[in-house]
């Protein structure tokens, strides 16, 4: 089954999350997916060996999503089988007093996957963005602004750009960035929630704080779709995949990861004359013992 999941839901033009699919209604179905995420696992794993070897390039992924859309489980099952010594996750909280001292993009920007590795942002800088956007107050954080007032069309405007501008250095140095939106319907997203309320071993993925956050679901779909509008550049492109059948999204995302990957032309170091030379002295060496 020929299917390119990249040309599919990459953002190209003007981005609609209301006419954005949250469900996948295709010939694939839920057995074909599984095996074949399995058979997709053992080739990203290939790609990623070759991209430690060859040390002159990474990848950045970024997710995000609103709460249990799948971030997590799309993680543990997409990259399970990865050398966990060339892949780095790293799950952004709000931020720390020590974080807020420095400019928003800062503790990003230290997080990043050194060269010959895989980073993956569980949440990222378009946190303020999202969750800023329909919070504003939480700038104030930042105490650069005296008031929410502040926050205009020309911070956010801003705010974009500053974004634009740090993942094309990023791509201008190296680092291929992949950012992935995983676009959960809102019944589902209940469903879910009432999930981890109803399993005792889920509980402690449920939190008071949800509901709240629940109820701004508008102003976020408002911010995710400006925000997806204004970043989704060539050098960084986003990705918006149907989240409400967790099977699907994992099969989409890692056919979207090793597409990119391929697109580095990753190549094992060829060894010199006098290395080659070394390498037969060593056979020879270790075979005489």
């Amino acid at each position: 089954m020929d299917l390119n999941f990249s040309d599919n839901y990459i953002v190209k033009g003007k981005f609609s999350i209301k006419k954005a699919d949250t469900e996948y209604s295709g010939k694939l179905d839920k057995e074909e997916g599984k095996k074949m995420l399995e058979k997709e696992k053992e080739k990203l794993r290939a790609l990623q060996e070759k991209m430690y070897a060859d040390g002159s390039k990474s990848l950045l992924i970024v997710l995000q999503a609103m709460d249990a859309a799948g971030k997590d489980s799309l993680i543990e099952h997409v990259f399970g089988g990865v050398n966990p010594q060339g892949c780095v996750v790293h799950s952004f909280k709000a931020p720390s007093t020590k974080e807020y001292s420095h400019d928003f993009l800062w503790r990003h920007y230290i997080a990043l996957p050194e060269k010959g590795k895989i980073g993956i942002f569980n949440r990222s800088h378009y946190e303020s963005v999202l969750v800023c956007k329909v919070h504003p107050e939480y700038n104030l954080s930042e105490k650069v602004w005296d008031s929410v007032d502040d926050f205009d069309a020309t911070f956010w405007k801003n705010r974009y750009e500053s974004i634009r501008n740090f993942e094309k250095h990023l791509a201008e140095n190296g680092t291929t960035v992949v950012k992935i939106f995983l676009n959960v319907s809102q019944k589902e997203q209940k469903k879910r929630f009432l999930d981890r309320i109803n399993e005792p071993d889920k509980n402690w993925k449920f939190s008071s704080g949800d509901l709240p956050e629940r109820a701004l679901w508008d102003q976020y779909m408002i911010a995710y779709e400006e925000a997806i509008n204004e970043t989704s550049k060539d050098c960084a492109p986003w990705y918006v995949l149907p989240a409400d059948h967790k099977w699907f999204t994992r099969v989409a995302a890692i056919q979207i990861i090793i597409d990119a990957l391929e697109k580095m032309n990753l190549k094992f170091l060829t060894l010199s004359e006098k290395e080659t030379a070394a390498l037969a002295d060593a056979k020879k060496h270790l075979e005489s013992e």
